[in-house]
C-alpha cells in the first residue's frame, strides 16, 4: 500500500474513533457480579410474567423519559427478557442513558413487579441520582445514593402512577412500615406510598440475602449498626442497603425537589432537623458539619408484631436456591 494512503487512513480512522460517543459502563450491576441465570424456561422461573416486566418498564420509559430527557438525555431501556442473566446495569453512551434489564432477575421467585419497579429506578439512579458519586465519575451516583435515589424520588412516582396500581408487591406484615411512614406523612395517600416502597425494599433484600446465602433475614427494625469513616462507593451488606430504601421512603422531601450534582444535601433529607430519612451511616458518611445521618434510628416506632416477610401476593413463597 502506498504510504502516503496509508499515514491517511491511520489518521482517519484515528479522527473517526474520536468522534464516536464513549461508552461507560457500570461493572458491578444491581447486584455484585454472580454466575446465577434463570432462563425463560427454567423451573426456577417463579417471578413475574414478560408482560409484567414490559408492564413496569412502559411506567418507567413514561415517567422518567421526560426527566431524563430534561436533564439533556435520551432513556433508552434494554430488555432483555430472553438474557437469563440476574442482574440489572446502568451504561451512558453519548447522551443515551442507559439501563439493562434481564429477564433472569424478573423471573427470580423473590422479585415482585414493585421490586423490579425499585431496580430499575435503582439503575436510573446512577444516572440521575445525584452526589456522591462513585469513584469520582462524573455521571454515576454510587450504589448506596442510588438505591436512596430509587425510594426517595422514583417509586415515589412510579407508585403514584394508575398504570403502577395493578403491579403485584410482597405481602405479609406491615405493621412496622406503616407506624414508621404514618410519622412521616400526613396523607394517606403518601403514606400508603411509603409503605409500599418499603416493602419493595424488602422484596429485594430478600433476593440480596438469598444471593450471598446470608442465614440471617434482613429487618425493617434491626439497622445495620456499623458507621464507616468514608463514604463506600460499592455495593453496601443486605441490611445496609434494606435500610437505605426505607430512609428514602420515609424522606419527606418534595419528589419534584431535584437532587444534585455534586452536593449531597439538596433535596434530600440532610438537615439537622430532619431525624428521619437520613442516608444510613452504614455506607454514608456525612461531609464535615453535617449530621451524622442515622441517629434517626432512635426515633424509629417499636415492631407492632414480628416481621414475617415471607410470602409474595403470587402463589410461591420463597424457597431460595
Amino acid at each position: 500500500m502506498n504510504r502516503k494512503v496509508l499515514v491517511f487512513s491511520v489518521a482517519a480512522a484515528i479522527v473517526a474513533l474520536s468522534i464516536v460517543p464513549s461508552a461507560v459502563s457500570l461493572d458491578e450491576g444491581f447486584l455484585p457480579p454472580n454466575d446465577m441465570s434463570i432462563p425463560v424456561d427454567s423451573l426456577q422461573a417463579k417471578g413475574i410474567t414478560e408482560k409484567q416486566f414490559n408492564d413496569v418498564m412502559d411506567q418507567i420509559q413514561s415517567l422518567y423519559g421526560p426527566v431524563v430527557a430534561a436533564h439533556g438525555g435520551t432513556l433508552v431501556i434494554k430488555r432483555r427478557w430472553d438474557n437469563g442473566m440476574v442482574n440489572a446495569y446502568a451504561e451512558r453512551i453519548g447522551s443515551d442513558y442507559i439501563i439493562h434489564m434481564y429477564g433472569g432477575l424478573a423471573r427470580h421467585e423473590a422479585v415482585t413487579q414493585d421490586g423490579m419497579a425499585l431496580v430499575a429506578c435503582h439503575e436510573l439512579g446512577h444516572h440521575i441520582g445525584g452526589a456522591p458519586k462513585k469513584w469520582g465519575n462524573d455521571w454515576a451516583s454510587n450504589e448506596g445514593q442510588a438505591d436512596y435515589f430509587a425510594n426517595l424520588k422514583c417509586l415515589r412516582r412510579v407508585f403514584a402512577s394508575p398504570g403502577a396500581a395493578s403491579f403485584t408487591r410482597l405481602a405479609g406484615e406491615e405493621d412496622w412500615a406503616r407506624a414508621a411512614c404514618q410519622k412521616s406523612y400526613s396523607q394517606p395517600v403518601d403514606r400508603d406510598i411509603c409503605v409500599r416502597a418499603s416493602m419493595a425494599g424488602m422484596s429485594v433484600t430478600t433476593l440480596m440475602r438469598m444471593r450471598r446465602n446470608e442465614a440471617e433475614l434482613p429487618r425493617f427494625e434491626t439497622p445495620d449498626p456499623n458507621v464507616v469513616s468514608e463514604t463506600i462507593d460499592l455495593h453496601p451488606g443486605t441490611q445496609c442497603r434494606l435500610d437505605t430504601y426505607v430512609a428514602g421512603s420515609l424522606c419527606a422531601r418534595p419528589v419534584d425537589e431535584e437532587v444534585s450534582e455534586s452536593d449531597p444535601a439538596p433535596g434530600t433529607c440532610t438537615r439537622s432537623e430532619e431525624r428521619v430519612g437520613l442516608r444510613p451511616r452504614c455506607w454514608y458518611k456525612p461531609p464535615a458539619g453535617k449530621p451524622v445521618g442515622f441517629a434517626e434510628v432512635a426515633a424509629r416506632p417499636a415492631p407492632r408484631a414480628p416481621a414475617l416477610m415471607s410470602v409474595l401476593n403470587q402463589a410461591n413463597p420463597w424457597k431460595g436456591f
